[in-house]
């Protein structure tokens, strides 16, 4: 929603230019998961979803759901937790980051597989993470998270040792937050939401 999505992007695309970025970052990672081929497709949503969004879930014959928590690490917590009652692994990834291969999202399962691994993660370049696999989720391990800082992956990091699992991380992105980050998504800045 114009005002509400991607604010941080407001000063350099108005709020208009943000939601619609925000669009098509969202269609093109769903885009890119039902390339996957790696299991059902549900796209989580915070607010309830709106008309773009539920067109879109029926575009793409994926599964639309509510968000539920209130930080972002009880709303992946939750999303995690919910798909890991039917699936045997789920793969957890971002909207700001539009860089999500379908090879990439294969990989990712692979790895979480492969041995005695729990996790997998995608690291981006700013500190976070834009991916996250499991095969087992605990809610300690997003809690005491500072969400949207530079510290997100190096928490994450000494929860996954605290906890003794072991995991793997994929190549770094760059997520799509901040004006400078704009410099990475020039294939994206002219298209329309649909593209």
């Amino acid at each position: 929603m114009p005002g509400q999505a991607k604010t941080r992007l407001i000063p350099a695309l108005g709020a208009e230019g943000a939601a619609s970025l925000l669009q098509r970052m969202i269609r093109v990672t769903l885009t890119q998961a039902r390339k996957a081929g790696v299991g059902p497709v549900t796209l989580w949503c915070a607010p309830a979803p709106d008309d773009f969004l539920r067109a879109l879930a029926s575009d793409l014959s994926i599964e639309i759901r509510s968000q539920c928590g209130g930080d972002l690490g009880e709303r992946m917590f939750h999303a995690l937790r919910m798909e890991l009652r039917r699936h045997a692994g789920a793969v957890l990834i971002g909207s700001d980051c539009p860089f999500v291969s379908a090879e990439e999202m294969r990989l990712a399962q692979r790895l979480l597989f492969e041995g005695d691994r729990r996790v997998v993660i995608g690291p981006s370049c700013d500190g976070g993470y834009y991916l996250i696999a499991a095969r087992r989720v605990e809610a300690a391990l997003f809690q005491g998270v500072h969400w949207g800082s530079s510290r997100v992956l190096g928490q994450t990091r000494e929860l996954l040792r605290a906890f003794g699992w072991t995991w793997s991380e994929l190549e770094a992105k760059h997520d799509i937050d901040r004006p400078r980050d704009l410099v990475h998504v020039p294939h994206l800045m002219d298209a329309s939401p649909s593209a």
